[in-house]
This record gives C-alpha cells, sequence and structure tokens, in this order.
C-alpha cells in the first residue's frame, strides 16, 4: 500500500488529522456499515479524542474532496477517526488485512507529523536569520519587488524589423 494513497485520505477537522469511516472500509475492503457496526459494539474503545461524527457543515466542506456513495448520498454522518482511532481499530477489526492497513496508516501519520515538523523547524530558521540580518532580508525583499515589476513591464523587441 502506497503512503502517498493513505495520505490523500486525511483530513484536518477540528484541529486534528482524520480519516473517514467509508474511506477506511475502502481501505479494508469492508462495507462502510460492517466498520460501523464493530465500531458501535465497542464504542467505550473510542472516546471523543479518537473518534467522533462529522456534523452536517463539516462533511458539506469536505465533500467536493471526495465522491460520495453511488445511491446519490450518504444516509448517517461519517465517523472521523484520528491516529489513536484507526489504531484502536486493528483490535476491533482484528484480520491480518486490517492490522496490515493499520500499519500503514501509523506510518501515514508518522510521515505527515515529520514532514510538519520538518517545515516549522525550517521556518523557525528563516525567521532568526530574518531578525539576525533584518537589513539584507530587507534588500532581498527589495530586489524581488523589483524584479517582478520589471518582468511585467513590456520590453522593446531586439532583432531585425520589417
Amino acid at each position: 500500500m502506497k503512503l502517498e494513497s493513505i495520505q490523500q485520505q486525511i483530513f484536518e477537522l477540528r484541529n486534528q488529522k482524520v480519516m473517514l469511516d467509508f474511506h477506511l472500509a475502502d481501505l479494508y475492503e469492508i462495507e462502510t456499515k460492517v466498520l460501523k457496526q464493530a465500531v458501535k459494539r465497542h464504542i467505550n474503545r473510542f472516546p471523543s479524542d479518537f473518534m467522533f461524527e462529522l456534523n452536517k457543515e463539516e462533511f458539506e466542506s469536505l465533500r467536493s474532496q471526495f465522491v460520495t456513495s453511488k445511491r446519490g448520498g450518504i444516509r448517517y454522518m461519517p465517523f472521523a477517526f484520528t491516529e489513536q482511532g484507526v489504531a484502536m481499530l486493528s483490535s476491533v477489526l482484528n484480520s491480518d488485512k486490517a492490522i496490515a492497513i493499520n500499519i500503514a496508516i501509523m506510518r501515514t501519520f508518522v510521515t505527515l507529523r515529520q514532514f510538519t515538523m520538518n517545515y516549522k523547524e525550517l521556518s523557525d530558521k528563516v525567521t532568526e536569520i530574518e531578525k539576525q540580518f533584518p537589513d539584507i532580508y530587507k534588500i532581498l525583499n527589495f530586489l524581488m519587488d523589483k524584479e517582478k515589476a520589471t518582468s511585467s513591464k513590456e520590453r522593446n523587441k531586439i532583432g531585425y524589423k520589417k
């Protein structure tokens, strides 16, 4: 399983990275209904920081990013599973496929977390450089602005005229 395909199914909702129940069901190769039933049978394993049900506004804001069911919509709002909720699913859906998929999903969450940390470190370093060398930063911004202005002006063409 490619991490990139899993990465595309991770969304940010309520300031958390989550995966939706129907995406997880596809990965596990089970029906969404089966996944939801398993979760409901073991609901005590899924506190609100592991899983929550989307409200209509959240679902509508995400709707354009994925395809809905073949019946023209969904009957119930999807569940959103955080990283911990996805990990808990492996104990609820106790199959070799579920365990293999969960390992891939956990690796994807770790990769996303590392990317976010690296991006923040880089951003912090740039900010620190800007503070240490404010004059150089101003000059670079001036040159970049000047280059944009020059490139947008029409220049006289060089070459033979007819």
